[in-house]
């Protein structure tokens, strides 16, 4: 069988468009993969339910009857071990989980401070 002389510098501009395809768009178009999708879909999951619980937090703070001397701790406590202490206060433990959440002491933490200026 004797192919014409047009199908190889076509099939060669096919594959090179398609490689070229596949550059420009992982590059430029935008595209990712499975893993990274899923991965960014977990990440904004994440960040939504935080946003969620920092109402949950600053409510538990303002309920507890040790307020006052637990927001002094957090107050002398040093900039990396704040988040300790609003952990230690028990406001990052919402109801149904058994330990505190660190990401959610950081949120609180951050939210404390924006209500208290």
């Amino acid at each position: 069988m004797t192919l014409p002389n047009w199908i190889k510098p076509g099939v060669y501009g096919a594959g090179i468009g398609a490689v070229a395809a596949i550059i420009l768009g992982f590059s430029w178009g935008g595209w990712v993969t499975g893993g990274s999708a899923s991965e960014m879909a977990d990440n904004i999951a994440r960040d939504q339910v935080l946003t969620a619980l920092v109402p949950v937090c600053i409510a538990m703070s303002e309920t507890d009857p040790e307020r006052v001397a637990k927001l002094a701790a957090l107050d002398a406590a040093s900039a990396f071990k704040r988040r300790d202490a609003i952990a230690d206060a028990g406001w990052a433990t919402v109801p149904g989980m058994d330990k505190p959440d660190r990401d959610l002491a950081k949120a609180c933490e951050e939210a404390l401070k924006a209500n208290a200026s």
